[in-house]
């Protein structure tokens, strides 16, 4: 958005559009291959218990933070960069 707080130009709203589109694809492929990959390996394949156990469930935990750590800062730093090169210092997605 321009520093003269003029309302968006057509344009300017589609880029802001496309860029919360990428961003809520992103989101949701990350979420999906986080689900995958920590129940893969934190899971037993024959279910014993109804709810997860213990050590399931610390497995899960640990492997969340490990997946969605650094994937969150590149998120940033690809945001970031992308919020420059449109030049929507004002907007936040």
């Amino acid at each position: 958005m321009a520093a003269n707080n003029n309302p968006p130009s057509t344009l300017e709203k589609e880029q802001i559009f496309g860029m919360a589109e990428k961003e809520m694809e992103y989101r949701v492929e990350l979420f999906n291959k986080l689900t995958h990959t920590c129940f893969n390996k934190c899971v037993e394949k024959r279910y014993k218990e109804s709810e997860l156990n213990m050590g399931e469930n610390s497995c899960i935990d640990r492997c969340v933070s490990k997946y969605w750590h650094p994937s969150s800062g590149c998120y940033k730093w690809y945001q970031s960069i992308s919020t420059e090169s449109v030049g929507l210092e004002q907007c936040h997605l």
